[in-house]
Order: C-alpha cells, then structure tokens, then sequence
C-alpha cells in the first residue's frame, strides 16, 4: 500500500500556492478547487509567478495530483444551444489554463438530459468531449491534464446515474477520436456519496460494486475518488454530502473503502460540509483509520 493521498476542496480565490499552503496546514497532500465560480462562467487571468512557487512548493512539500473541478453549469447534454456552447467553451478553456500545471486531473459533471432522454443526453456529451479533445491535441500536441467524469447520484435528469451510462459516454467519444484516445485516454472519478444515492451498496458489498466498475468501466480508468458519507438512505437518488462517519455509508465502511488493495493507492478528495477545522479534523480521523 503506497502513500495516502488525502485532501479536500479548498478555495482558489487566493492562487494556487495559497492552496498548497493551506492542504499542508490541515495535513493534506491533495486538494480539489473550482476552475472558477461554481455557478459562473468568468476565470482569473493565471498567475505565472504563482504557477512556479505553487510547483516549487508542492513538489517539496509531496502535494499531488490536484484536482481541478469544473463549474456546475457546465452542461453539454443541455436543450438550448447556447448552454451546450458555453459547456464546450468552458471546458476548452479550462484545458489550456491546465497546461500550466502539467499532471493536474480534470473532473466535470457529465450533464442533465432535461427531458431529452439519456440516450440523446450521451450522444451530447460525447460529441463534445470528442471535439474538445481533437482542438486542444491539434493546437498543444497532447493532453497534460488527466480528464475524469464523474459518477452521478442520478437526480433529476442526470446523465451518468450508473455505470452503464458513464462507459457509454467514454467509449462513444474514444470511438470518434480513436488515436487521441489511444494517448490521452479518459478517467472516472468515483464518488462515493453519488454511487450509493445511485443505489451502489459501497457500505456491505464494497467487493461486489468495484468488480461491475471493472466489468463496466474498468478499473485501470479509476483516477479519483470523491470521498464522502451521504444524508441519504442507499438508492434515494438525492445527492446530498454528510461529514465522514456522521451519515448513511458510516464510518466502518468510509474504513474500508480508503483500505481497499483496489482503491488504496487513488487521491482522495473531501467534499464534505466541513469549514478547514472540520476538514483537518476529518483528515487526521482517515490518516488514523488507514493501515
């Protein structure tokens, strides 16, 4: 078992070496961050200063792989045409600013339907991420930043609600864009919370759900891990985050998953309602329960 990677969603408002700073003052050595305002569409001119005392410091201080996270109106299976352009948009942005930090995974919601069914909300969403991909190889020569989909609780019209859903998404856009794909192929991130709203028991039959991930998905695509306990009963399809031991999945089980010879050796990153004191708090109650 290597190093527990641990961490958690940290503000980016003060640049990407005030992050680094703050994960090393509350004992993590990962941290996740918005590309920009969660509900907005602008971004921070990049700091090149910051960019270079952020790598000084994160490779003396062992901090890695951070985990950019992109907006919640990034919608690329949306109705109006306008919100699927501003999903591309932004995420093509946001893969070039990446550049500037060589290594850092890419996480985004893959997008709701709205009404237009999962079969068109996949189509959407791969065709997106297949041209995003072909415009940012053919102007870098490659993709540095590791990109994941996230596994979703399945509420509302949410693509992405199991499994199934998430390899199609992959395998249609690596489909379209075959030798990119052969390269840069693209990831999950595995949240926990999500899976078990979306009806995944992570809590008694841990084994049992990564052995579908693997038949579905396959586990060599498992890049993260978004380590949260859930308000809710399994299969409530709800999506709402409780602190680590304080929820559903419970803490036995969160003990479990961060100990798993299959998931061990993943980041994990906190997305609990937690202030820095409750994240600290939280990290050294994991650190205590790693073996």
């Amino acid at each position: 078992m290597g190093e527990f990677k641990i961490g958690c969603h940290l503000s980016a408002s003060g640049g990407y070496l005030a992050m680094a700073q703050t994960a090393c003052s509350i004992g993590a050595n990962v941290f996740q961050f918005f590309t920009r305002n969660p509900r907005g569409g602008a971004a921070k001119p990049i700091d090149r200063e910051d960019v270079k005392e952020f790598k000084a410091f994160a490779e003396k201080n062992g901090i890695g792989p951070i985990l950019a996270h992109a907006p919640y109106t990034l919608n690329a299976a949306g109705v109006e045409e306008r919100v699927r352009e501003f999903a591309e948009k932004t995420m093509a942005d946001d893969l070039v600013r990446l550049e500037e930090t060589p290594g850092a995974l890419y996480n985004f919601h893959p997008g709701s339907h709205v009404g237009q069914g999962a079969e068109t909300g996949i189509e959407l969403i791969a065709s997106m991420l297949a041209r995003v991909l072909e415009k940012h190889v053919e102007k870098f020569g490659g993709v540095s930043t590791g990109i994941l989909l996230e596994t979703m609780a399945g509420k509302g019209s949410e693509v992405g609600r199991n499994f199934e859903e998430v390899a199609q998404i992959i395998e249609r856009t690596e489909k379209a864009v075959p030798e990119i794909a052969a390269k840069f192929p693209l990831g999950v991130c595995l949240d926990t919370c999500h899976i078990w709203d979306g009806g995944y028991d992570i809590a008694s039959a841990l084994d049992k759900v990564l052995d579908e991930f693997n038949a579905v998905i396959g586990l060599e695509r498992l890049k993260a891990i978004h380590l949260n306990d859930s308000m809710n009963t399994l299969g409530a399809h709800k999506d709402r985050h409780a602190k680590i031991g304080k929820g559903h999945i419970g803490l036995e089980a969160i003990g479990r998953i961060i100990n798993h010879p299959k998931l061990a050796d993943k980041p994990f990153y906190l997305e609990t309602p937690c202030d820095l004191q409750g994240y600290k708090e939280e990290i050294e109650l994991l650190k205590g329960l790693r073996k």
